[in-house]
């Protein structure tokens, strides 16, 4: 039977019960852990910022009526309870560090929304468009400032490791950014420096939140590294799925318009694999790049034409069968380790969650 994650480039899984149409169980009690010390946290902050960030949290609405329903999927904060449970840790034990690790991830939305000038996500507004710059810039920075303060009210003994990986992890997710803004005035953008981007954007909060959740357990250095690239390898698939969706996926789902990373030409990893290896439609794809005529002003037919373009050269398919990889290989990393059968299990559910989710 046909799964409609073929619609992203995905080929489909043989279990029925799709992965991407249920909520993972891991997911779900991640937000359980994590949701009265976040409230808490968020409760620190000043009444001219505490609703712009509950709004951006999905606690409530642009009035400050309370919602449900309307928070992210906590992929990292699981990942960081699964791997202090693969270390043989209590998850109860990590919650400062998924905490931490849940703020810094919304710290850069808030911000990278800002960027990108995306003005929906989660199917509602961003904070810039309701509240302006000013105010998103500052929401971002009371989450970040607030990731720090949760681990240094914990008192576990591995606090300074854990901290020291956070920042680590944010460094990088910085220069990630700032690569991904700096290719948008650029037209010769490698794949090698695509994915040094994708490395820093994405996959260093991943490979943080397994180190995190490993250095609060108590882990030897083994378990740590084998974690670490795990979360490094799913955050790669990560981004590679996400480029995929901003082309692809159905705006009903992700929340966000029909083609766009297109319509924003961003230099993403399907794009920039085409204009070098897709042959006469990557290079009528890079012409289309250097193009600056109407570009935030094509037609739904335009830019069709152009994932047609990636399409047919073969960027699609090649993302697709690269988060596979990453997938693969993060599982194979884990497996080596010898953990208990249940975190070894949830890591393989979350690592095939994140190829098989269509938003």
């Amino acid at each position: 039977m046909r799964g409609t994650d073929e619609k992203y480039g995905l080929p489909p899984q043989p279990d029925s019960d799709r992965m991407t149409r249920r909520t993972l169980p891991v997911l779900g009690l991640a937000h359980e852990l994590i949701t009265p010390t976040l409230r808490q946290m968020a409760d620190r902050l000043d009444p001219h910022m505490r609703p712009v960030v509950s709004y951006h949290l999905g606690w409530s609405d642009e009035r400050g009526r309370p919602v449900n329903n309307n928070c992210g999927k906590a992929i990292r904060p699981a990942l960081v309870f699964v791997a202090a449970e693969a270390a043989g840790a209590d998850p109860h034990s990590a919650i400062p560090g998924a905490v931490s690790v849940e703020l810094v991830h919304n710290f850069s939305l808030v911000h990278d929304d800002l960027m990108d000038r995306d003005e929906h996500r989660r199917h509602r507004p961003t904070v810039w468009a309701l509240w302006g710059d000013a105010m998103a810039l500052l929401a971002g920075d009371a989450m970040l400032s607030l990731a720090h303060e949760v681990l240094l009210d914990c008192d576990s003994p591995h606090v300074g490791a854990a901290l020291r990986a956070i920042s680590e992890a944010t460094r990088e997710l910085i220069r990630g950014q700032a690569a991904d803004t700096a290719f948008e005035s650029r037209t010769d953008v490698a794949l090698d420096e695509c994915l040094k981007m994708a490395e820093g954007k994405t996959a260093a909060l991943m490979a943080a939140s397994a180190e995190v959740g490993a250095l609060l357990a108590g882990a030897p250095r083994s378990v740590r590294e084998a974690l670490v690239a795990y979360g490094r390898h799913i955050g790669l698939a990560f981004q590679l799925v996400d480029d995929l969706l901003g082309i692809w996926g159905r705006p009903e789902i992700t929340g966000k318009p029909v083609y766009s990373d297109l319509r924003s030409r961003k230099k993403t990893l399907p794009v920039t694999w085409t204009v070098a290896h897709g042959g006469s439609a990557g290079r009528r794809l890079a012409a289309w790049l250097v193009d600056e005529t109407g570009s935030q002003t094509a037609s739904d037919d335009e830019l069709a034409a152009v994932a047609e373009l990636i399409e047919c050269g073969g960027g699609r398919r090649w993302a697709s069968a690269e988060a596979r990889r990453h997938v693969t290989q993060g599982i194979d990393m884990v497996a080596r380790i010898g953990i208990p059968d249940r975190p070894a299990a949830e890591l393989q559910d979350l690592a095939h969650y994140i190829v098989d989710r269509q938003a």
